[in-house]
């Protein structure tokens, strides 16, 4: 199975033409009483408002199937629609453009109506070290849109921003070095094409903050006002017992209409990450301050005070840290890496995102699912009174089957979670009660997703679910999709769509992709 251990609990959101489509997973600020497509807020919960989704469908009929269109051979970004534009991330298994051939990271925009390919940015592999840039993985991460813009990290960590509408409107800056940018670094620059990505500009975060990339990027960036927060990615070398960048950070800020970095986090977390930072930041309003809630590689979750106001030229501010929170506070804390490859003890790491809701996060968390103990948990913690300095109650914690890459979701009182130890539960948000558990028979590393009255949840086997959202366990369906689902499901328009390894596919009631041919 290789390293593929980033991307997986990727989540996404979609916009209307008069929403701010905030973070790329799926949570939106409408500026005017538009529906919300995707998610409720940038609580990073994965509840969509959206009606009309069917429960039952089947790929091998074609029944309730819109279209499929093939992707890449290794898919792990979820799919974001946007200003009638749908935009995933991929390898370059099947090349749209035979000057591009080669393992690279793709990011693919289509047109919603007619699927026609619109533009594709093309990411060259890293040079070197497998581990900083995992063969095949492609683009794990997935888009953030707003506006005309298009934010993303590439397989190569670099934080960019692109032109939803490509270069159908020309080369826009201050970014103009596309032929380069899109070209291996010991082959001839290849020329720009009509359906070439236009990037407007891009911050390599290697090169320029001192990170340590690790397998691949997987990062849902966070737009809050006229500032971007992003994972950075960095974790251990190949070795896997080494942190090359002690000092690099794990979390950092930038202006988003420039991509100048103005702050970053400097609480000593690169020593302690056990293997990488793959956790996307939340945030939310406690008690009257708006606050950035983090789950750093070392298994700590971070509350930070979310930034005011830019930066002076060449200054970049520290993020102030308001409270902490030890998610496995049994788990050791010194010499970490000696546990690799021990699934008895050891420390924690939180693959999925932080979840607020109310005045309680949500948060799964445990041991490595590559390298270090079976045990993982679902907690709920509570954030009321005033925490500076502090840390923050637990109010429950509920036990997992075996380690966990999803994010929480909460709906009327419930909270569903996957684990990969082949189990979906229902637990009471309240209490950590356990309403009902479901044998789902693979490991899950996307999120499950709620829409309509539905749970959609894809597995590793390709074995796809859908639960009623109730107390009382309900499976509506059950299908094969027959290769790997990483993705988390996105929902617009009447739509679903899902994406496996190699295909996307859009759900949708009563119509057949059998019949249409």
């Amino acid at each position: 199975m290789g390293e593929k251990c980033f991307f997986l609990m990727t989540k996404s959101f979609i916009s209307s033409r008069w929403q701010l489509v905030l973070l790329g997973i799926g949570f939106i600020f409408s500026t005017k009483a538009a529906p919300v497509f995707w998610g409720e807020s940038n609580n990073r919960n994965l509840v969509s408002h959206e009606k009309n989704l069917p429960s039952v469908f089947n790929p091998k009929t074609g029944q309730n199937i819109a279209w499929s269109i093939p992707l890449g051979t290794e898919t792990h970004s979820t799919p974001i629609i946007a200003g009638g534009r749908i935009f995933i991330g991929t390898n370059n298994g099947q090349p749209r453009d035979a000057k591009h051939d080669g393992d690279r990271g793709v990011m693919l925009c289509f047109d919603e109506k007619t699927q026609a390919l619109l533009w594709q940015l093309i990411v060259p592999k890293r040079e070197g070290d497998p581990y900083q840039d995992w063969p095949k993985t492609g683009i794990s991460s997935p888009a953030t849109i707003e506006g005309e813009r298009v934010y993303l990290v590439s397989n190569r960590h670099e934080v960019m921003c692109l032109d939803a509408r490509g270069l159908a409107n020309g080369n826009d800056g201050p970014f103009v070095d596309e032929v380069r940018h899109q070209s291996p670094e010991a082959k001839p620059p290849v020329p720009l094409g009509p359906l070439d990505a236009d990037i407007l500009w891009s911050f390599d975060m290697k090169a320029e903050a001192g990170i340590w990339p690790h397998d691949g990027s997987h990062t849902s960036i966070l737009i809050d006002g006229p500032f971007i927060y992003v994972n950075t990615g960095t974790g251990v070398d190949s070795t896997h017992k080494v942190i090359r960048g002690p000092d690099a950070p794990s979390l950092l800020v930038f202006e988003k209409m420039t991509g100048r970095l103005i702050a970053r986090e400097r609480e000593g977390i690169a020593p302690n990450i056990f293997h990488s930072t793959w956790s996307s930041p939340s945030l939310g309003v406690i008690n009257g301050q708006k606050l950035v809630f983090f789950a750093g590689g070392n298994g700590i979750i971070y509350a930070f005070e979310a930034i005011k106001k830019t930066s002076p030229p060449n200054e970049v501010q520290t993020l102030k840290k308001i409270w902490q929170f030890d998610f496995d506070p049994e788990g050791p804390k010194d010499a970490i890496h000696r546990f690799n490859t021990n699934r008895r003890e050891g420390p924690s790491n939180i693959y999925g995102m932080p979840m607020l809701h109310e005045s309680r996060l949500y948060v799964a968390g445990g041991g490595d699912i590559f390298w270090g103990k079976n045990a993982a948990w679902l907690k709920c913690i509570d954030l009321r009174g005033k925490l500076e300095g502090g840390s923050p109650k637990e109010l429950w914690s509920y036990p997992l089957e075996k380690h966990v890459m999803s994010t929480p979701v909460l709906v009327d009182g419930l909270v569903f979670i996957s684990d990969c130890g082949r189990k979906m539960h229902c637990v009471d948000a309240e209490t950590g009660k356990n309403y009902w558990t479901q044998d789902i028979q693979s490991e899950v590393w996307a999120s499950p997703f709620v829409a309509d009255g539905k749970v959609y949840l894809g597995t590793r086997s390709g074995q796809f679910w859908v639960f009623a959202t109730s107390k009382e366990k309900k499976i509506l369906n059950q299908v094969e999709f027959g290769e790997p689902i990483s993705a988390t499901v996105t929902a617009a328009n009447q739509t679903i769509y899902v994406a496996t390894m190699s295909k996307l596919f859009a759900i949708r009631n009563g119509v057949s992709e059998v019949q249409k041919k």
